[in-house]
């Protein structure tokens, strides 16, 4: 699905036109670089309601001991405990990817793992965990590439979109299968 010759998108501008180019209604706001969810919280209570709706999202890019590479993706307000999702997911012992091999597989720094950042994985090598509860808001929150900005979009455009770049999820409640 991924055109090897295209280069990399880095920028929040290159990814919101890649998307519209794929047909994917999205919705972005700027805003001061985010890094936690509680600067993000913060920056969103001034928001209007509208803009403040469905799901928020945070990412880890995990390594496991057999390189195998993990994009978990759950709501903000998630507890996960990373040494309990490595047997539910059939995984060996998960740890943190580096920045250099986030840079090289997803074109992201740290701070600004989103899913979106799988349209640069163009040998498809992440698996994608979705944590089931994220699925049950209509409207779903990422940053587009970079800490600046979140770009709502449908539920299912971003099934489409994870579609598109040829990322078929692991869909598993991690709370529940961690416990």
């Amino acid at each position: 699905m991924h055109d090897e010759a295209t280069p990399k998108l880095t920028t929040s501008a290159g990814f919101l036109a890649w998307l519209e180019a794929q047909g994917i209604a999205h919705e972005t706001r700027t805003h001061p670089a985010l890094h936690t969810v509680e600067e993000a919280q913060a920056h969103r209570a001034a928001w209007p309601e509208a803009a403040r709706a469905g799901g928020f999202c945070k990412n880890l890019f995990l390594k496991d001991r057999k390189g195998r590479l993990w994009l978990i993706v759950t709501l903000e307000e998630r507890e996960l405990k990373l040494n309990s999702l490595s047997k539910p997911l059939g995984s060996a012992r998960l740890s943190f990817a580096s920045a250099d091999l986030m840079d090289e597989v997803l074109g992201v720094r740290p701070g600004s793992v989103t899913p979106f950042a799988l349209v640069n994985d163009r040998q498809e090598q992440v698996t994608v965990v979705l944590d089931a509860p994220m699925l049950d808001h209509e409207r779903l929150n990422y940053h587009p590439l970079e800490n600046t900005a979140t770009t709502a979009l449908s539920r299912a455009d971003f099934m489409a979109f994870l579609e598109i770049t040829g990322h078929r999820p692991v869909i598993l409640d991690l709370v529940e299968a961690a416990g």
